[in-house]
């Protein structure tokens, strides 16, 4: 089935300079499953997507406990340097959780002919899980994978993954491994 991998957050400010209560050594510990995870992906022709948040100042998530990161037009804003890039893969900045909501992800992905998401990245319960959960609503099959992607700790992670293990949208939402995605 051919899988377009959504790489979510994986930004300078989240990764390199993050204020975000120790994200930055959460996200670098998957860079690793996430370089493996892209780099297989393009060995069998699936699109990789870089889907990256593009705040503006004063941008209405800051009126909440999040504190003001990842501002367009900024260095923080741009894909981490600790991430494997290739030319073909492409880069697309989102306001908001989802890389699906207000951008022309959808489309996109029909033109290319995919029918999966696997999405990665930070964070696990919110931009990662908002995703995929996008992916099923725009009626594409949806992977979480749980070995390239994290939250603010492995309790939180594990939470989120565990409540869709055994969802009932189950075959149209999963959480497999880089290996077992890979393995398809």
């Amino acid at each position: 089935m051919k899988t377009a991998i959504v790489v979510v957050d994986m930004v300078k400010d989240n990764l390199e300079t993050s204020q975000h209560g120790g994200i930055a050594e959460r996200g670098k510990s998957i860079v690793p499953m996430v370089n493996r995870l892209t780099a297989g992906a393009r060995a069998k022709g699936w699109p990789v997507i870089f889907a990256t948040d593009s705040f503006l100042p004063g941008d209405y998530l800051f009126r909440g406990r999040m504190k003001d990161h990842s501002l367009r037009g900024t260095e923080g804003a741009e894909i981490s340097s600790l991430l494997e890039q290739e030319p073909e893969d492409t880069w697309l900045p989102k306001r908001r959780m989802s890389a699906f909501f207000k951008t022309d992800l959808d489309q996109t992905l029909r033109l290319w002919g995919v029918e999966r998401v696997a999405a990665c990245g930070l964070m696990t319960p919110y931009c990662v899980l908002t995703t995929a959960l996008d992916a099923v609503c725009n009626d594409f099959y949806a992977v979480i994978v749980e070995d390239a992607c994290t939250a603010t700790s492995d309790q939180a992670h594990a939470d989120c993954l565990n409540l869709y293990r055994k969802s009932p949208l189950r075959p149209l939402f999963t959480v497999q491994t880089v290996d077992d995605l890979l393995a398809d």
